[in-house]
């Protein structure tokens, strides 16, 4: 199987829950923009990795604002993004020639790490997808109106990004009708017949989507440091 590695960072939030006029993809933290430093997290894992990133074209004169801004130069693909997070991936994935891995990543997952990611691509290998996924640490209820029940936390787990698949595999199973329902690659692949491995992700790995979560990323990325 050709071996070829890429990275389809998709980074196309508008930053509306953290109530910023600025992309929470743009936002700053510890010196750049939450982008940026999840663009590097990669880079960190190869220097051989080849990087898309999904924009909305309406965003594009601002990141080569801030590229300029920051002097960064990354060897990268900027794709225009779709009206949805679906489009967006299948616009991504259109952009890819050739077979090989590629993981698919939130643009706001800033802390990823070297080592989750060579999980990813090692097991997507093996297996044809490998997906980042914790487990809750918290008790749930599944409610139904005016009634709740206590569910067993040790069946659930919760599903994080990178998302690696093989590259035939996932671009075939794009072909499908986009479907509100399918909220992330996974449930695209398994819809489209393949079997979802799961691996254990990291409770750093968080999603930049509320004002909390920048300060929680910001203290991680200075412990880091």
């Amino acid at each position: 199987m050709n071996n070829t590695e890429y990275a389809l960072i998709v980074a196309g939030g508008k930053g509306t829950r953290i109530k910023s006029k600025v992309p929470k993809q743009f936002l700053d933290i510890n010196g750049l923009p939450v982008l940026m430093h999840t663009i590097n997290a990669f880079y960190a894992y190869s220097s051989t990795i080849k990087v898309i990133v999904v924009l909305p074209e309406d965003d594009f004169a601002l990141w080569n604002e801030l590229c300029m801004l920051h002097d960064y130069r990354k060897p990268l693909r900027v794709v225009k993004g779709g009206e949805s997070r679906f489009q967006s991936v299948r616009n991504g994935l259109a952009k890819i020639e050739t077979d090989g891995l590629v993981a698919i990543h939130d643009g706001v997952r800033p802390l990823v790490s070297a080592d989750i990611i060579a999980a990813s691509f090692r097991l997507a290998a093996v297996h044809g997808s490998a997906v980042a996924a914790v487990r809750l640490k918290e008790s749930i209820r599944m409610t139904d109106q005016d009634t709740t029940k206590a569910m067993d936390r040790s069946r659930f787990r919760l599903i994080q990004t990178p998302q690696t698949f093989q590259v035939s595999l996932i671009k075939q199973a794009y072909q499908l009708r986009e479907d509100t329902t399918l909220t992330d690659d996974a449930s695209v692949a398994e819809r489209a017949g393949h079997m979802i491995s799961l691996f254990e992700g990291s409770y750093e790995n968080i999603k930049i989507t509320t004002a909390e979560d920048l300060i929680i990323a910001e203290a991680l990325l200075a412990a880091r440091k």
